[in-house]
C-alpha cells in the first residue's frame, strides 16, 4: 500500500515538473474583451487591399460568442507569433514600395499590417474562425498608428504584435485601441469604445 501511494506521489510531482508551460491559459478578468460600436470608416490600406483580393473581404461570419482558449490554442497563437516576428524583416511601405500604406503578404519583409495578415492567415489555417482573428488599428504612445492581430476569446482578447513575441492581453499594452475588423463581416471596421479606459504605461 506504502509503495503503491508513493509511485502515485512521484507521478503526481513528475506530472507537475513536465506539464507544459504552454498549458497555463491566462484566466479571464474584468474589461478582457474589448467594448465595439458602430460600422466605422475602413483604413485606406485595406480597402485597397480588399480591391485587389476581395474573396479576402467579403465573408459574411455567423454571430457567436468568443470561444474558449485552450492550451493549445494559447500555444498556438504563442508560437504563430513569435514564428512570424523571427521569418518577417520589419521594413516600411515606402522602402518596400515607394509608397504609403500597402497592406499585403510579404514574403520576407513588411511593416506591422503585414505581420497581422500573415498571423491571421496562419491561424485561421490552424483551425481559428475568422470571426475571432481581427486586425486592429491603435495608437503608440508617441502617437504612431499601427496595427495588431486581436484574438476573440471566452477569457478576453489577446494581441499578436509585431514589436513583442509575448502574446499580450490588450488591456497590459500600452496602446490606445481604435477600431478593428467586424466579428461578422472580413472587410467591415467597428469602432473601438473603451479603448483608451485601459491604457497604461508605455513601453517603447
Amino acid at each position: 500500500m506504502k509503495i503503491a501511494m508513493k509511485a502515485q506521489l512521484i507521478a503526481v510531482v513528475l506530472a507537475s515538473i513536465l506539464a507544459p508551460t504552454t498549458a497555463a491559459v491566462p484566466a479571464a478578468r474584468a474589461q478582457a474583451s474589448m467594448v465595439t460600436g458602430a460600422v466605422t470608416s475602413q483604413p485606406i490600406g485595406h480597402y485597397e487591399f480588399c480591391r485587389q483580393k476581395p474573396n479576402e473581404c467579403n465573408k459574411r461570419l455567423a454571430s457567436s460568442p468568443a470561444p474558449k482558449l485552450t492550451p493549445r490554442g494559447w500555444s498556438l497563437m504563442k508560437s504563430v507569433n513569435a514564428s512570424v516576428n523571427n521569418r518577417i524583416t520589419a521594413m516600411t511601405d515606402k522602402e518596400i514600395y515607394g509608397r504609403e500604406e500597402v497592406w499585403a503578404y510579404p514574403k520576407d519583409a513588411g511593416d506591422c499590417e503585414d505581420y497581422a495578415l500573415v498571423k491571421r492567415r496562419e491561424l485561421a489555417a490552424k483551425g481559428f474562425s475568422l470571426a475571432d482573428l481581427l486586425i486592429t488599428v491603435v495608437r503608440k504612445p508617441d502617437g504612431e498608428g499601427h496595427a495588431v492581430l486581436t484574438v476573440r476569446t471566452e477569457q478576453g482578447d489577446f494581441v499578436l504584435d509585431n514589436l513583442h513575441n509575448e502574446v499580450k492581453p490588450w488591456y497590459e499594452t500600452s496602446y490606445t485601441f481604435l477600431k478593428r475588423q467586424a466579428s461578422f463581416h472580413t472587410g467591415r471596421w467597428v469602432s473601438i469604445e473603451n479603448g483608451r479606459d485601459v491604457v497604461v504605461g508605455a513601453l517603447r
